[in-house]
């Protein structure tokens, strides 16, 4: 029989050998081994907390090995992880069923040669690891954050240069908690007091959204898949944030808008719900196979303004030219503002970021063709990088001088300044997010 344990470690060497996603794999194998829900929930948290924490993890191993942890075989290493984990940051789980359970993985997985180095690390790590020296946050601050949060240094060191110790700590931080999941109700069949009602009959703990309008905020743990309602297209899974976009972007009954980088759908929903499902919604997106995600979204929720088209947002359509009413470029980005949602974003190569900017401006500037003269462009991304962001709209209004910043003022902290904000995750409770609005002259 194959245990949690035995799961959780095929799954993390998937995903460290293969690049697997994490949150495709951990449903792939909840559904294959149909976990109950204590197991479910002990599983999902032993990968998910193994991968986030994987750099202090590895730091922590480092201080108890006689071996270098670059020579330590990968099964090996996954193992101690584990174990480290468990120790560490579940309290849940008895030490000794942490170390193990650890030693049984070494002979289950071929490795009984390395169940006595496992099994001394371990037992070395609980009697000493309280006193744990961790990197000085004065003298060495970068490492400090690194291994206290469990970032690479690059990402750290970014941060902290754009902006500033306190609130790059503040970011990390807020990034390692588990947001709450929010939902965005279906305006066309039912209202978020229905919704609400519907919860508190099901004992599901819930509140308004605390910025969008029609927004509600899961405050526990819930498999959002059972809920008829979802089912059946009264609301569906979307970020505060996202919903914020939507709405800067103005959209109303009647009118024609672009999403240039719509999939898999949530905003090009939202944007059609707004417009009372009247009117125009071209979703574009690179990817054909990713449109069908568009349109069964659409269809489950009563939508049918919303046409899709395979298309490369960098390149112009010249049919559409100034056609436009509202156009919103959610362009691709590292996503590092997502990463309490997907912990393995955090590892992403430097190289892979420093593409991005070249590509997203000049999504930007073919997008901005569609709009017609008193339009609205909004730029976005779920980043929190200058270089994606700010820099990108400064170069825009450098280059586009029929463009100009319209501001917005949503109330309850979310105004622009020059047509920008950044929602911070550690001051929105959001998912780190940017929005930018321009209004063509």
């Amino acid at each position: 029989m194959m245990t949690v344990r035995d799961i959780a470690f095929l799954s993390l060497l998937k995903c460290e050998k293969n690049h697997s996603y994490p949150n495709i794999e951990i449903d792939s194998m909840i559904e294959k081994y149909n976990l109950s829900s204590n197991d479910r929930a002990f599983y999902t948290v032993l990968v998910y907390g193994t991968i986030e924490k994987k750099i202090t993890l590895d730091y922590i191993i480092s201080q108890f090995s006689s071996r270098d942890i670059g020579k330590i075989d990968t099964e090996v290493l996954i193992i101690l992880r584990m174990g480290v984990y468990q120790i560490m940051y579940m309290g849940g789980v008895p030490d000794h069923a942490a170390c193990n359970e650890s030693v049984l993985l070494c002979t289950k997985n071929n490795k009984k040669s390395a169940s006595g180095f496992v099994n001394a690390l371990l037992r070395e790590l609980l009697r000493k690891k309280d006193s744990i020296i961790f990197p000085d946050k004065k003298q060495k601050p970068v490492e400090y954050l690194s291994v206290t949060y469990s970032y690479p240094e690059w990402l750290c060191q970014m941060w902290k240069d754009d902006y500033g110790f306190e609130r790059c700590e503040a970011v990390l931080s807020s990034l390692n908690n588990t947001p709450d999941m929010t939902l965005r109700v279906n305006t066309e069949k039912t209202t978020v007091e229905n919704v609400l009602q519907i919860l508190s009959e099901k004992e599901i703990k819930a509140e308004k959204g605390l910025y969008a309008k029609n927004a509600v905020r899961l405050l526990q743990s819930y498999p959002v898949s059972q809920l008829e309602i979802l089912k059946n297209g009264e609301v569906f899974v979307q970020d505060e944030a996202s919903q914020l976009c939507a709405e800067v972007l103005g959209a109303k009954n009647g009118q024609t808008v672009i999403d240039t980088c719509s999939c898999p759908g949530g905003k090009s929903f939202s944007i059609a719900l707004n417009m009372q499902n009247q009117g125009r919604v071209y979703s574009f997106d690179l990817h054909a196979n990713k449109l069908s995600l568009v349109e069964k979204g659409a269809k489950r929720l009563g939508i049918n303004i919303i046409q899709t088209k395979e298309h490369d947002g960098s390149k112009y359509l010249e049919e559409l030219k100034g056609c436009a009413d509202r156009v919103l470029v959610d362009a691709p980005c590292s996503g590092l503002g997502v990463i309490a949602k997907k912990p393995d974003l955090r590892y992403k190569e430097k190289s892979a970021i420093e593409r991005l900017p070249e590509i997203q401006y000049r999504i930007l500037n073919s997008s901005s063709e569609y709009v017609k003269t008193g339009g609205v462009l909004v730029y976005s991304t779920c980043t929190l990088n200058i270089r994606e962001n700010e820099n990108i709209v400064q170069k825009f209004f450098e280059e586009h001088t029929d463009f100009e910043p319209f501001d917005f003022d949503l109330g309850n902290k979310v105004k622009s300044q020059n047509g920008m904000i950044t929602l911070y995750p550690d001051v929105y409770k959001t998912d780190g997010f940017f929005i930018s609005r321009f209004v063509k002259k």
